[in-house]
């Protein structure tokens, strides 16, 4: 490689616009332009900043073997990547010390992008080269002159690319870190990543042809000039990956001031950066770090006595919040009372914005602060919320050990992290009894007036129960116990553990008959009491039931399991985070729990890509397929996917969590078990009539070859899940079962009508309307509105205040729920007090002033919703108000 002084593409543009040029790693680089380091480190945080990256090494490894090559060479579980994700990984040598830290990208099935450090590029080149001997078809070629590279970091970012692309008809990475994907832009292929060095929560880095890469810079300059977003030199970039708290080479990775190996898993960042998995084989440096990662998880677990001697991890890297007046500089020493503990590795004074306003309300102020922050080498014992002081020119300052400065979980900032005291609170004093009574009844009746009577709710999740359904809840048998189980030995009984339980027997009975009658099934369970444990029952009984053969060993967890992502709609009951986590096992090959994401269509996210799906069943072969949304438009395709999965020779089960349209069953939307799915759950409140609860559904009964799934079921409710099963709920449930049935063709059809006409007219009045308009836009009984980037908070405030009740949401292309564009509502409620389309319409107009002009509308809301209190799609009030008087007295006593 050539030691001479090196320029990229963009080093004229550099020098032409003012900047500080420096050599670093071989290159001659912008170390920052006339603004000056401290400001473009604010512009970064609060606009965006453009980064010429392009001195960074970039080698190119293709063939059938690179797989197993970057396995043995890399640290991280390379087989993990699916075609268009990138991870951080660590080349590391057989002492579990770091020859660098690199990112790797897959860009097709067999051809790898490796970025390495620009001053440790030859070094690199040299040490892979020694080891690619070892492997056959494998292609290693250095790219670094070849593709130019960029990063586009900060608030603005998406944004600006988002309109780019629109010329192209291209589109950005899906949202997350460390997805990529290929782009058209200034009519060249360029492959943009979400990936980058400063911690910003909405970041892009571009792998553009040289030739053509100076023509896409300037158009990126172009596009930003009138936002805030500056060209950032290596300077601000030095300070954004500090105060975000990453690594640097020749600092916290490499050698230490005593010239010995820092071990890998000293820096935080290397969690993710080094995989054990069975898939990934032997690879340089495995013993080594596996030391080095037990005696990590031991000190976690305070098994101290197993701890290695001499230490594998001897001293680990922490940031530092600098309490006293200061700047700390590597590599000033650092003392826990009278004894050096270690040593600063980086440290400097960083600017930052100050935010304004509390949770989802605040926003970034015009002022702007400076603090000393670092990062330190420190001996093992140390832990995170001490005091040590660090010598500092000759004088002591105090520091705390945090655990990182800076938040980038709030999109689209990335967001300082004071050190506070932490202060427990404590109970006010004791009021008596009348006056806390009085006080909560009357702010009761005041909540129940302004939400029954003065507001119009369109929360999608939310249902009204009818009085008669409310009183039944509240009368006995509420509150009283009702445990009873099957058992084959005595006669197939239902034994019922206590006395007193006749009623609530035949009740019960009844209600199984009716939730059967609506889902169009054989067996309902209906002791289950919300929809997220109908779901967590279920996957325990699938679990019992695939651990059958072997009840001695520990039982295997579901391998893999096909749902709707997270931001993508998917019921949270139905991710890893929540519901599923204990029920799925971790993939070895993804490194994660086995969770297949269901495709979508670019041109329209809330529909699932059926050409691709089917070929990730085949791949993939969940045992488990779950369908349902919480962000739903459109029918799911059961239909479609009953057939793939027939075609498989292994047996894959198709669950339907309805928690959001179960009320909506029937011809008008969908009939599940006609259509293909075994289980049906859901919530019981939201369009359904109920009472708050859930059900799990099947056709698994005595007749079905999988009726021990269903015997499983009834374990895994009771004992598995419930003891009381909230018998008040349970019997108001049954009236409302009642009342589905008796209008399971006219509530769903009038639903979806008013759901149409109010998606159409809300898009007549100019606002963007998520959906397909070829099909009224939606299917259930929600619409979506696109507000802006980040402004669904906001919006959703603005038309609470003027008596409209939605819920702000992030969209599929949004990075969460801090910065969410959307709004998410529902007119099955609405529906149920009375509104037709036409009544739609005009609320339409109303909303549509409110979003877009801003106007207040609070006393006209009031009296538009005074037309609407009276409920529908119950017993008529003539016939129900005698009960309710009769109910009410024996209730009241």
């Amino acid at each position: 490689m050539n030691s001479a002084i090196k320029k990229t593409v963009f080093h004229s543009w550099h020098k032409s616009h003012g900047a500080h040029m420096v050599n670093f790693g071989g290159w001659e680089m912008p170390l920052n332009y006339g603004h000056g380091i401290v400001e473009e480190h604010l512009a970064t945080r609060k606009f965006g900043g453009l980064f010429d990256i392009s001195h960074m090494g970039r080698f190119s490894i293709t063939g059938e073997g690179a797989l197993p090559f970057l396995q043995y060479v890399l640290t991280n579980n390379a087989a993990a990547l699916e075609t268009g994700q990138a991870q951080y990984t660590i080349l590391a040598n057989e002492g579990g010390g770091a020859i660098d830290d690199a990112y790797l990208y897959r860009m097709e099935e067999d051809e790898f992008f490796l970025v390495v450090n620009a001053s440790n590029t030859a070094k690199d080149w040299n040490w892979i080269q020694e080891h690619l001997g070892k492997f056959s078809q494998v292609t290693l070629e250095d790219r670094t002159e070849i593709i130019s590279m960029v990063a586009f970091q900060g608030p603005k970012t998406k944004a600006i690319l988002e309109d780019i692309l629109k010329k192209s008809r291209s589109f950005l990475p899906d949202p997350g870190r460390n997805h990529l994907r290929t782009a058209r832009m200034e009519g060249v292929d360029v492959s943009i990543s979400r990936t980058g060095y400063t911690g910003e929560p909405l970041g892009f880095e571009l792998f553009i042809p040289a030739e053509n890469a100076l023509r896409v810079w300037e158009k990126i300059c172009l596009a930003s000039q009138e936002e805030g977003i500056l060209p950032i030199g290596l300077g601000a970039r030095d300070t954004l990956r500090l105060e975000a708290g990453l690594p640097l080479y020749g600092h916290e990775l490499g050698l230490d001031q005593d010239g010995k190996e820092i071990p890998v898993l000293s820096i935080p960042p290397a969690k993710v950066a080094v995989s054990f998995s069975g898939v990934k084989g032997d690879f340089i440096g495995k013993n080594s770090l596996w030391k080095q990662f037990q005696e990590l998880k031991n000190r976690e677990e305070v098994h101290t006595s197993s701890l290695f001697q001499p230490l594998a991890v001897p001293r680990r890297v922490w940031p530092l919040a600098i309490l006293s007046a200061g700047v700390v500089r590597p590599p000033s020493p650092v003392y826990l009372d009278e004894a050096v503990v270690g040593y600063v590795t980086s440290g400097t004074m960083v600017p930052y914005w100050k935010f304004t306003g509390e949770g989802l309300s605040s926003v970034i102020a015009k002022e702007s602060g400076r603090k000393a922050i670092a990062l330190a080498y420190l001996d093992a014992a140390i832990e995170e919320d001490q005091t040590v002081k660090i010598l500092s020119r000759g004088k002591f300052l105090a520091a705390r050990v945090v655990k990182r400065q800076l938040s980038s979980e709030a999109p689209p900032f990335a967001r300082p992290i004071d050190v506070e005291e932490i202060v427990v609170a404590k109970p006010g004093p004791k009021k008596p009894l009348a006056t806390s009574v009085s006080d909560i009844v009357q702010k009761a009746i005041k909540n129940t007036r302004w939400r029954q009577k003065q507001t119009v709710n369109l929360i999608p999740s939310e249902q009204t129960a009818s009085p008669l359904v409310k009183l039944l809840s509240i009368s006995d048998p509420c509150g009283r116990y009702a445990e009873h189980r099957h058992y084959d030995y005595l006669e197939d009984a239902e034994i019922f553990y206590y006395q007193g339980t006749a009623f609530i027997e035949e009740m019960e009975a009844r209600l199984r008959e009716e939730m059967a009658r609506f889902l169009g099934c054989t067996a309902v369970e209906i002791r289950i009491i919300s929809g997220q444990m109908a779901n967590a029952a279920f996957f325990s009984a699938y679990l019992d039931y695939l651990n059958r053969f072997d009840r001695k060993s520990e039982p295997r967890r579901l391998r893999k399991v096909m749902n709707h992502q997270l931001g993508r709609g998917g019921h949270l009951s139905s991710q890893p985070m929540g519901a599923l986590r204990d029920f799925i096992g971790v993939d070895p090959q993804m490194d994660k729990r086995g969770v297949i994401p269901f495709p979508v269509l670019d041109e329209n996210p809330y529909q699932v890509d059926l050409g691709q799906t089917e070929k990730l069943l085949r791949q993939h072969k969940p045992e488990l397929i779950i369908l349902g949304k919480s962000m739903i438009l459109y029918r799911e395709p059961l239909t479609e996917l009953r057939r793939m999965v027939d075609a498989l020779p292994e047996k894959t089960l198709i669950m339907y969590d309805m928690a959001h349209v179960l009320g909506l069953i029937g011809p008008s939307f969908q009939q599940p078990f006609l259509e293909g799915a075994d289980i049906v759950t859901g919530s019981t409140h939201k369009t359904f009539f109920g009472t708050q609860r859930g059900i799990i559904g099947s056709n698994f009964d005595e007749t079905s070859d999988y009726h021990e799934i269903w015997e499983a079921v009834e374990r895994r409710s009771f004992p598995g899940s419930v003891s009381n099963h909230h018998l008040g709920t349970l019997l108001g449930l049954l009236l409302a079962a009642y009342e589905m049935n008796a209008f399971a063709d006219e509530y769903p059809k009038q639903t979806i009508a008013n759901a149409k006409a109010f998606a159409q007219c809300l898009k007549s009045c100019g606002l963007q309307v998520e959906g397909d308009p070829q099909i009224g836009y939606t299917e259930t009984h929600q619409v979506l509105l696109r507000v802006g980037y980040g402004r669904g908070p906001e919006i959703a405030r603005r038309l609470e205040d003027n008596n409209i009740i939605v819920n702000y949401q992030a969209l599929p292309d949004d990075e969460g729920f801090t910065a969410s564009s959307g709004l998410r509502t529902g007119v099955q409620e609405m529906t149920r007090f009375g509104m037709k389309e036409e009544d739609f319409g005009e609320l339409a107009g109303i909303m549509a002033d409110i979003i877009l002009r801003s106007r207040s509308a609070k006393e006209e809301v009031i009296r538009f919703r005074s037309r609407f209190t009276r409920m529908e799609y119950c017993l008529p009030e003539e016939k129900a108000r005698p009960l309710i008087e009769e109910l009410l007295k024996v209730v009241m006593g």
